[in-house]
C-alpha cells in the first residue's frame, strides 16, 4: 500500500514538474530550435513585463528572444519581431542603464534591422549600433564571452569605409573577441567572412574549419549548429 502511495506521489510530482517546465521561459527558450517554444518564451516574458514594468530580466530576455525570432519567423513578420525586441531592450536600458544586457540586445536587434531592411535602415541604425556596443565594452568588456567585440567586428565589415567601416578593424575586434571565447563558432565564421572580403582565402578557409571543429556551446547550441551549416556550405565554394 505504501509503495502504491509513493508511486502516486512521484507521478504527481513528475507531472507537476513537467507542467512547471512548460511555463518556464528559460527552459522554453533553450528549446528555441522548435520555433513554437521560442514564441511561447517571448510571450511569457512580454506578459511578465506588462504586469511589472520594472522587470529588467524579462525586458532584456524578451529583446534576446525577439532577435532569434526575427531570424526564424516568416519573412513578413521579421521586422515586427526586431522592433518588438528594440522596444524591450530600451525598457531594459531605462531600468538598468549600467547593465550590459539591454545595450547589447538593442544593438543586436538594430543590427538585424540594418542588415535586413535596406539602405535606409542601415543609415538609421549605423551609429546607434556602434554606440550601444561601445557602451557594453565600457560596462563589461567580457560580457557574454566577448560578444560586443564580435558584433563590432561585424559592424566594421558591414559598414562602408566612407562611414567608418574598416576590414582591418573588423579583424582586430574579432580577434579580441576570440581572446574571451577561442572556440566561438560565430566569431570564427565572421572572421572568415572578413578574410574573404580581404581576398585572404587561405585564412578564411582556416577560420571556417575552426567553425566545424568547435564544440557546441551548451547555451548557444542552436546558433552553433547554424554557423556550422553555413561554414560547411561556404567551404564547398572555396
Amino acid at each position: 500500500m505504501h509503495r502504491v502511495i509513493l508511486a502516486l506521489l512521484l507521478l504527481l510530482f513528475s507531472a507537476g514538474a513537467r507542467a512547471q517546465d512548460a511555463h518556464d521561459p528559460d527552459r522554453l527558450y533553450a528549446d528555441r530550435e522548435k520555433l513554437s517554444s521560442a514564441i511561447e518564451a517571448a510571450s511569457i516574458w512580454e506578459a511578465r513585463l506588462a504586469r511589472n514594468s520594472r522587470d529588467f530580466e524579462s525586458a532584456w530576455k524578451l529583446a534576446k528572444a525577439c532577435y532569434w525570432l526575427g531570424g526564424h519567423v516568416a519573412e513578413n513578420d521579421r521586422r515586427q519581431q526586431f522592433e518588438r525586441g528594440m522596444d524591450a531592450a530600451m525598457k531594459a536600458i531605462d531600468l538598468q542603464p549600467n547593465r550590459p544586457e539591454g545595450h547589447f540586445w538593442l544593438a543586436a536587434d538594430m543590427g538585424a534591422m540594418a542588415e535586413g531592411f535596406g539602405l535606409r535602415a542601415g543609415i538609421k541604425y549605423r551609429a546607434p549600433i556602434r554606440k550601444e556596443l561601445e557602451t557594453v565594452l565600457m560596462i563589461d568588456a567580457g560580457f557574454q564571452q566577448g560578444s560586443a567585440d564580435r558584433a563590432l567586428g561585424r559592424w566594421y565589415l558591414r559598414v562602408p569605409r566612407l562611414f567608418g567601416g574598416s576590414k582591418d578593424k573588423s579583424v582586430e575586434y574579432l580577434k579580441k573577441s576570440l581572446s574571451y571565447a577561442p572556440e566561438s563558432s560565430a566569431t570564427h565564421f565572421f572572421l572568415a567572412e572578413t578574410y574573404l572580403e580581404m581576398d585572404k582565402r587561405d585564412d578564411a578557409r582556416r577560420e571556417l574549419q575552426a567553425v566545424l571543429a568547435a564544440p557546441l556551446h551548451p547555451e548557444w547550441t542552436p546558433e552553433d549548429k547554424e554557423f556550422k551549416d553555413k561554414a560547411a556550405a561556404l567551404l564547398k565554394k572555396l
